[in-house]
């Protein structure tokens, strides 16, 4: 009885977090698209495709998750994208010219890390608008990406780094490939981070209302800035995967993944105007993402309409979002 009784109020818990009815919906219409390509086409419920595209959602669950965190409290990371590529550039570079990976990986997220700490620094102590300051981080970043390797992209990082490539995409462990359980592992720590603790609270607080929660005693500077960090260490991850893919580095990794981000957000639940969203969206948000992808693919369609279908999805995601938050504005005034 318990027990019942505790599963019971953790799913209360869940589904009373604002956001969260849309990621039923999320989930319906997850179900149909999978529905509709299967039929389509045959070889979409194949295991060599469903493997394949675990590991495609990979990528935009992570960067989805980073995103996340930084529209809850009612900003955004524009840099996403670049920071993906300065990872791959920079890891890569630096095993190039024969430094051991492990290494190579360490000293690369910690400057991705700093670009987290900056964008937070700007957004939240010196009150730059986010798409600003963020703005000029992505173009920074992108820079880097291009000046580490002289503007070229970097050779094979070599068999030196097979270890790496196994971790990051080609290994297995438990018959899944180790990016998934990369994004698992992830999904679970900031999952717990922002649900179950007084940092995810303070998070939701700043998107939701940022001078009721600084009178409320939260430290909005401190806060934005671990959702920017979030971001940056999600990014760079990402950046390592990519990096482990190819087996280089490639001056051009990362674009758009700011918008697939955000479209992994969106889709899921996750409010642009902050204060809503929870990361089961996000990851329903992505494996939306992945399966429009794969089943248009497969569908012959080119990769121009996957584009504008993906932009049209996230406009009416948005624009659903806004049209629920004038109601219930309306509803709350009409009470008043």
């Amino acid at each position: 009885m318990e027990e019942n009784k505790a599963k019971k109020n953790w799913l209360m818990r869940l589904w009373s977090k604002p956001g969260s009815g849309q990621v039923i919906t999320a989930i319906l219409g997850l179900i149909v698209l999978s529905i509709v390509f299967g039929m389509l086409n045959a070889s979409f419920f194949s295991g060599r495709n469903i493997g394949n595209l675990l590991r495609q959602i990979t990528s935009t669950l992570i960067t989805g998750i980073g995103q996340s965190y930084v529209m809850i409290t009612a900003n955004i990371d524009l840099s996403i994208g670049s920071v993906v590529g300065m990872s791959c550039m920079m890891s890569a570079t630096l095993m190039t010219h024969g430094m051991n990976p492990w290494v190579a990986v360490l000293i690369t997220m910690l400057c991705c890390l700093l670009v987290g700490w900056v964008n937070g620094e700007l957004v939240a102590r010196c009150k730059l608008p986010p798409f600003i300051a963020t703005l000029g981080t992505m173009t920074i970043c992108r820079g880097i990406a291009q000046i580490v390797n002289n503007n070229y992209n970097t050779d094979s990082i070599g068999e030196g780094a097979t270890g790496f490539r196994n971790f990051f995409y080609y290994g297995k462990t438990l018959g899944l490939y180790n990016t998934i359980w990369i994004a698992i592992v992830l999904w679970l720590v900031f999952n717990f981070l922002l649900s179950r603790t007084r940092t995810g609270r303070y998070i939701y607080a700043i998107g939701s209302n940022v001078e009721a929660a600084k009178l409320s005693g939260v430290n909005v500077v401190k806060t934005t800035t671990i959702a920017y960090l979030v971001s940056a260490i999600c990014s760079g991850v990402v950046g390592l995967v990519i990096c482990a893919t190819t087996g280089m580095g490639t001056m051009d990794a990362g674009n758009s993944y700011e918008m697939y981000a955000v479209a992994a957000g969106v889709i899921g639940g996750v409010s642009p105007l902050g204060g809503q969203g929870i990361l089961l969206g996000t990851a329903v948000g992505a494996s939306i993402w992945g399966v429009l992808q794969n089943g248009l693919q497969f569908a012959g369609a080119p990769v121009a309409i996957r584009n504008i279908v993906i932009g049209i999805i996230v406009v009416v995601s948005v624009l659903f979002d806004v049209i629920l938050r004038s109601g219930k504005r309306r509803h709350v005034k009409a009470d008043a």
